[in-house]
C-alpha cells in the first residue's frame, strides 16, 4: 500500500478504504510516514470532504492508535461528557457530582484550558493538593467507591489525533467537520464510557459561530458514538455570553460550588440539568427526561450533590475545607470593576472577549507551556438583557499584575454593547441531537 495512491483516491474524490485509512493512521504515528504527505491528504480531506464510514473509520483507527482505557472493572454505566469550549463553562464542576449521586459512574478524562477556553483540570488544580494524575488502579477504584474520578488525559492517550492536529494547525485544515468530529470523539471512545453525552456550544465564544455548523458538527459525532456502540447525545447550547457569572479558574469553582448549594447561576443549572438528563435516561436512571430532571434538580435541593463534590475533592488530594468555604482559593492581589458608561439594556457580552480579557488578566494559556494563575478572572454583574445605569458594576476582575489588569479592563469593556430598547434572551439550548436523529 502508498501514501501516494491514498493522497491521489481523496484528491480526485473517490472514498478510502478502511484498510487504507488504517495504514495511513498507523504508519504516521509510527513516523514512517513523512509530514508532507499526510499535510496533502489533510488538504485533500479538507477540499473532498469524508463519508460516514471514512469519518467513522478515521475516528477508530486514532481511538486505537494509543492506549484504550478499559472500564470493565467499574461497576454499573459508566458516562462521560464533553464540551466543545466555551467561556465560564464549569458544567462537569457541577453535573458530575449530581449524576454520581443517582448512581451513574462518572470516568471523566479532562484536557486544560488553551487560549480563551478553560479546562476542568486547570479549574480542579485550584484546590491545593488536588491531583489530576491518577493511576489507572486508582482511577476506577475511585470510580467504584465514590462514583465518580477526573483526571488528565495520558499522554498515549489517541497519539495519532495529537500528531495529526498538530500538523492540521499549521496547514489550515482545522476547520474540517470530519477531522474536527474524528479528533473529539477519538479521544472519548479511547476513554471507555459507556455513554457519552456532548455540550455542542455555538455563538461569539464557541468554535461553532452558527447554530447550522453547531447542528452539522452535532450530528456527525453522534453518528460516531452510535457506529463505535456508545450511546451518545448531543445538547447544542447557547455561547453568545459567557456561562453563568464567573470566568477564571478558581472563580469557576466558587460559582459551580455555589451551585451544588443551590444557590448557583439559573443557566448553569439549566445546561446542567439538560446534559444530565440524557445521561440518566441512557444510563437507565431515568424512565423519562422529566423524571431526570426532577432527579437532579433533587440533588441540589438535598445537598447531596455538594456533599458528593467534597467527597470527591478529599479522594483526590483535597481538603473538606477549601470546599466548604471556596473564598480561600482565591490569591488575587488586585481587583479593578467596569461601569456601564450609558444608562439602557445590555444588548450583548460579547462571550470571546470576555474570555480573552480573562487570559490577558493572566487566567489563560497563549500556547501550552504559558504558565496560569488560577485566581486571576472576572465575574460579571450582569447579563444579556439586564437593565443598568450609567457607572452601574457591569464586572469585577481578579488579577496578581497590575499592568496585565490594567489591559483586561481595557478588552473587557469592548466586549459590551447596549440598546435603548429591552432585547429579547437567546435561548439556552437550541436543539438536541440522538441516535434517533441520524
Amino acid at each position: 500500500m502508498r501514501m501516494y495512491d491514498i493522497i491521489k483516491t481523496k484528491r480526485d474524490g473517490g472514498v478510502l478504504s478502511k484498510e487504507q485509512i488504517d495504514y495511513f493512521v498507523k504508519e504516521y504515528t509510527n513516523g514512517m510516514i513523512p509530514d508532507y504527505q499526510v499535510a496533502a491528504l489533510l488538504m485533500a480531506v479538507y477540499f473532498q470532504g469524508m463519508n460516514e464510514a471514512e469519518t467513522l473509520a478515521l475516528t477508530l483507527a486514532m481511538a486505537e492508535s494509543g492506549d484504550c482505557l478499559s472500564l470493565s472493572a467499574i461497576h454499573g454505566v459508566t458516562a462521560d461528557k464533553h464540551s466543545t469550549g466555551g467561556v465560564g463553562d464549569k458544567t462537569t464542576l457541577v453535573l458530575a457530582p449530581m449524576a454520581a449521586v443517582l448512581g451513574v459512574k462518572m470516568a471523566k478524562m479532562s484536557g486544560r484550558g488553551l487560549g480563551h477556553t478553560g479546562g476542568t483540570i486547570d479549574k480542579l488544580e485550584s484546590f491545593p493538593g488536588f491531583s489530576t494524575a491518577l493511576s489507572e488502579e486508582k482511577f476506577i477504584q475511585n470510580v467504584n467507591t465514590i462514583g465518580m474520578a477526573i483526571t488528565g488525559q495520558t499522554g498515549n492517550l489517541a497519539p495519532a489525533d495529537k500528531k495529526l492536529y498538530a500538523l492540521r494547525d499549521v496547514t489550515d485544515t482545522v476547520d474540517s467537520l470530519p477531522l474536527i468530529a474524528s479528533s473529539i470523539m477519538s479521544k472519548k471512545i479511547a476513554a471507555g464510557a459507556d455513554t457519552i453525552v456532548l455540550d455542542v456550544k455555538v455563538g461569539s465564544g464557541a468554535f461553532m459561530k452558527t447554530e447550522e455548523a453547531a447542528r452539522k458538527l452535532a450530528k456527525e459525532m453522534v453518528r460516531i458514538g452510535h457506529g463505535a456502540g456508545r450511546k451518545t447525545a448531543a445538547v447544542i447550547s447557547e455561547m453568545d455570553e459567557p456561562l453563568g457569572f464567573a470566568v477564571g479558574n478558581a472563580l469557576e469553582v466558587i460559582e459551580a460550588i455555589d451551585t451544588l448549594k443551590g444557590n448557583g447561576p439559573k443557566d448553569l443549572e439549566d445546561l446542567c440539568v439538560a446534559l444530565g438528563s440524557y445521561m440518566l435516561v441512557s444510563a437507565g436512571k431515568a424512565d423519562s427526561l422529566e423524571e431526570a430532571a426532577d432527579k437532579l434538580r433533587g440533588t441540589l435541593k438535598d445537598g447531596s450533590a455538594y456533599e458528593k463534590m467534597i467527597e470527591f475533592v478529599t479522594a483526590q488530594g483535597g481538603s473538606r475545607e477549601d470546599v466548604e468555604n471556596p473564598q480561600r482559593l482565591l490569591h488575587a492581589t488586585y481587583t479593578d470593576t467596569i461601569t456601564a458608561p450609558k444608562t439602557g439594556y445590555i444588548a450583548h457580552i460579547q462571550s470571546e472577549e470576555v474570555g480573552l480579557a480573562a487570559m490577558t488578566a493572566g487566567g489563560g494559556r497563549e500556547t501550552k507551556d504559558s504558565v496560569i494563575d488560577l485566581s486571576a478572572g472576572i465575574v460579571l454583574n450582569k447579563k444579556v438583557g439586564d437593565f443598568v445605569k450609567e457607572n452601574e458594576p457591569l464586572a469585577r476582575l481578579y488579577a496578581n499584575d497590575k499592568v496585565k489588569l490594567e489591559a483586561a479592563k481595557n478588552r473587557l469593556a469592548g466586549a459590551y454593547s447596549f440598546s435603548e430598547e429591552p432585547v429579547p434572551a437567546r435561548p439556552l439550548i437550541h436543539g438536541v441531537i440522538t441516535e434517533k436523529d441520524i
